[in-house]
């Protein structure tokens, strides 16, 4: 719903000459294997016939709501564990062949090119580079050798969120620069066969493949105008998401305490909104990381919002599954495909992961026409400017 306090902050915000980034539109791409849900319970009923809770572990990936995932290599492929060091060759391979064209894509929809980026962010919390995959980009994609390299490999899902925020910041920084972000997520490279706690399988369930990319502009795009972000850790649970690294690599420890998280979230988007003299009954579109169907169900009823809400979130967790730090991208990517949001309407964008930490970035929509080029427009309709002059 469109008030008469829409865009008041960011007409303050322009008054006092701050800087207003955009976060144009994500380009998305999954892998071409795929495995249903029903494939999943399937593997799940051979692979643990005699664990003692399998069937409630069949009853979470049920309650899950994904009824498709993505996967980079096939089931069959994903299932064999060769040791963490070939896992991470095809990280490596995955990634370099996956990420040039949705590169190439984010920037053909904010309209830059590479010589335009000054800032890569890189997050990845699925395999291990040194250097980043950053480097690869700018010595292969034509970017200019001054490009500022930022790769974020340890807050997982909350990850997307971070990197828009970080985006933002340098944007305020340098209020004509552009920022280019990548999100790199092949979750089923952290199967481990071995692993059998609830959280454990439930994961197995939950989690996809994708690899994403967007462009927040220092000035001009179409999408959303950041304008005003936070971060918040929950104190004292830094163990309820986190990894064990072992010599079988990245091992997902899920606390079974984690569902319950949005409670303590929830008031923490509240606060941020609040702080920008906004109302959460007001806001136009909510973008937020789906990592189960909990989450949403819970920031409905702590924020008293209706379903429809987080529809786009809901639609990546049920088609995609958990994307990590993906997750946000894909989901405003699907705002895009639903024709965007009405000018100046205010929206809020989070990530939640490890730590607890949620990444959260509040904005307005905004809509850039580009500037009128006659002598292309009308080269195009085989004319010169003299001729349709004289015509």
């Amino acid at each position: 719903m469109v008030t008469r306090a829409h865009g008041v902050e960011s007409l303050r915000l322009r008054e006092r000459g701050e800087p207003m980034a955009t976060l144009c539109r994500p380009a998305i791409a999954v892998p071409e294997h795929v495995i249903t849900m029903q494939q999943t319970l399937e593997l799940a009923r051979e692979t643990h016939h005699g664990h003692p809770q399998r069937d409630l572990v069949l009853r979470l990936i049920q309650n899950t709501g994904v009824q498709t995932r993505h996967l980079v290599q096939p089931v069959e492929e994903t299932l064999k564990h060769p040791g963490f060091e070939v896992r991470n060759q095809v990280y490596e391979a995955e990634a370099k062949a996956r990420v040039p064209e949705v590169v190439r894509q984010a920037l053909a929809h904010a309209e830059t090119e590479p010589a335009d980026i000054d800032l890569i962010v890189y997050v990845s919390c699925t395999g291990f580079m040194m250097p980043s995959l950053t480097a690869w980009l700018i010595n292969t994609m034509g970017f200019r050798p001054e490009t500022r390299q930022l790769p974020i490999a340890q807050l997982g899902c909350a990850a997307g969120g971070a990197a828009i925020n970080r985006a933002h910041d340098f944007c305020r920084a340098y209020p004509e620069a552009n920022v280019l972000i990548v999100s790199c997520e092949f979750c089923s490279l952290c199967y481990q066969p071995t692993d059998i706690g609830v959280g454990s399988l439930l994961s197995n369930g939950l989690f996809g493949d994708a690899v994403s990319a967007a462009v927040v502009r220092g000035q001009g795009g179409t999408g959303m105008r950041l304008e005003r972000n936070g971060s918040h850790l929950v104190p004292d649970t830094e163990d309820w998401i986190s990894y064990a690294v072992r010599d079988t690599g990245f091992h997902f420890l899920l606390d079974k305490r984690v569902p319950g998280t949005m409670e303590m979230l929830a008031p923490v988007l509240q606060d941020l909104v609040d702080l920008h003299g906004w109302s959460v009954p007001d806001m136009d579109f909510f973008i937020v990381h789906a990592g189960g169907p909990r989450i949403l169900d819970d920031l409905c009823h702590f924020l008293k919002l209706p379903p429809e809400m987080f529809r786009y979130s809901r639609a990546t967790l049920t088609e995609r599954g958990n994307i990590a730090s993906s997750v946000v991208f894909d989901a405003l990517a699907r705002l895009f495909d639903d024709g965007g949001a009405a000018e100046s309407a205010q929206g809020l964008i989070a990530g939640f992961g490890p730590g607890i930490t949620a990444e959260v970035a509040v904005g307005s929509w905004a809509r850039h026409d580009p500037p009128v080029d006659v002598e292309r427009d009308l080269g195009r309709l085989g004319l010169t400017p003299s001729v349709a002059l004289s015509g």
